[in-house]
């Protein structure tokens, strides 16, 4: 498994995993916030780091952006609309998710279809 450097309030730094990736969405709890909790459907405000497993590159971050983000649960990938709820506002979770629960498999059309992907992500409100 990955490890991850920093707490929350600052970028994670992701190390590269070691090992085959998962076949199912594995949910690892970094940080349990003590705040309100993200419920299926509902919005989050989360600040997150996204890297792809097999090479470790970072392909998006709200931390390089400076800001966090606030969206639906609905509209997003699978992996985190299931593996997000739950989660406490103040909480860090990690995130590693097969192709399936995120864009598909290899040639669906997206530059992440086919690929693992390991999500850190900081709960900063919920509604």
């Amino acid at each position: 498994m990955s490890t991850v450097t920093s707490t929350s309030g600052q970028k994670p730094e992701i190390e590269f995993p070691d090992g085959p990736p998962p076949t199912e969405l594995v949910i690892k709890d970094l940080v349990v916030g003590d705040g309100a909790e993200a419920v299926p459907g509902g919005n989050v405000e989360v600040h997150y780091v996204g890297v792809e497993f097999d090479t470790g590159e970072e392909f998006d971050s709200s931390w390089a952006r400076n800001e966090s983000i606030e969206f639906p649960l609905r509209g997003l990938i699978q992996g985190w609309q299931d593996g997000i709820p739950g989660m406490k506002v103040g909480g860090r979770r990690q995130l590693t998710i097969p192709p399936e629960q995120a864009y598909g498999p290899a040639g669906g059309g997206h530059r992440l279809s086919g690929k693992t992907l390991i999500f850190v992500i900081d709960l900063l409100g919920t509604r």
